[in-house]
């Protein structure tokens, strides 16, 4: 079976300080801290687009451990701010990592849920395919896009880039998927010239889906919440976290929570926060995450660590 061997990430050196805005946006320290939860948020140079975040990601998941370029068999982006509209972000990260030509390469347009939907649909693409070695990258930078007089989202999102190296002899493999959407409330959370989001709205949609489909994965498998052992949950802010953690009764000491230093990275959050732990899970483990936000969508997933 395909599961996730290792991750590589990016985030980038220049930081922009929401302490710096308190008084423009008339907000306070515990504010930012409590509610928010970002208190510097990462800031790609103006000439770095998606693809260059994709290969810093790159270059960093060769630091943990050996890629041999000519067995990749796939190479997937999840973005919505590509390079470019044509071509296909994964076809310029195709071309500066020089891989394969028999090597698939295709985008995935989807923000805050595409991690997990990606996972699902990546690993299924090479399963069916007879695949063993993938790359999954993801790469939202919104700082491209945020309107930095806007109070709703200047203070929140940040870029990285990440990518998730895919095998089939990987020990981090997925039990099972649950997805949705409430494409009749995509206007909480849209990009025209810049982008815009309905807080309530949003805040409203992930406090009440996330935990409903948190439930119904447990209920299939019939695990109980207390037999997993690590949530990763994506870092909307640090209000939803706790609302959502708050209303599925977790164990806040097993609750992922790291973004104060780099900012809601869309795609990237989940992915950002796992790196950090996939090499410390130890066998028998079992993981959850869950992605939420644009579409409104919505996707949750529980691995486990088998050897």
């Amino acid at each position: 079976m395909i599961g996730i061997s290792q991750i590589g990430t990016y985030i980038p050196e220049t930081k922009v300080s929401n302490l710096d805005l308190l008084q423009k946006f008339d907000v306070s320290k515990d504010f930012i801290q409590e509610k928010i939860g970002v208190l510097h948020r990462a800031r790609k140079g103006p000439e770095q687009k998606s693809s260059d975040l994709c290969i810093n990601a790159f270059d960093d998941l060769k630091n943990k451990v050996s890629v041999n370029i000519d067995e990749i068999e796939c190479c997937v982006v999840v973005t919505q701010n590509p390079d470019f509209n044509i071509p296909h972000t994964s076809a310029i990260v195709h071309g500066k990592l020089d891989l394969p030509e028999n090597c698939a390469s295709f985008d995935i347009s989807l923000g805050c849920s595409g991690y997990v939907y990606a996972l699902s649909i990546v690993m299924a693409f090479m399963q069916a395919n007879g695949m063993t070695k993938g790359l999954l990258f993801t790469a939202d930078p919104y700082s491209d896009i945020v309107d930095e007089n806007d109070k709703n989202t200047a203070l929140l999102f940040g870029d990285a880039g990440t990518v998730s190296l895919l095998e089939s002899s990987a020990t981090l493999i997925p039990l099972s998927f649950d997805f949705g959407s409430k494409g009749k409330g995509y206007k909480g959370l849209m990009n025209e010239e810049k982008l815009y989001m309905n807080g309530r709205a949003v805040f409203g949609f992930s406090a009440t889906v996330v935990p409903a489909s948190i439930r119904k994965l447990l209920s299939k498998l019939n695990i109980a919440k207390e037999n997993i052992d690590r949530w990763y949950l994506h870092q909307g802010s640090r209000y939803i976290i706790d609302t959502i953690v708050q209303r599925l009764e977790l164990d806040e000491n097993k609750v992922v929570f790291d973004m104060y230093e780099y900012g809601n990275t869309v795609s990237s959050s989940i992915p950002m926060l796992l790196s950090k732990d996939i090499d410390s899970l130890r066998p028998g483990e079992k993981i959850a995450l869950s992605g939420f936000g644009v579409g409104l969508s919505w996707s949750s997933a529980i691995f486990e660590k088998t050897n």
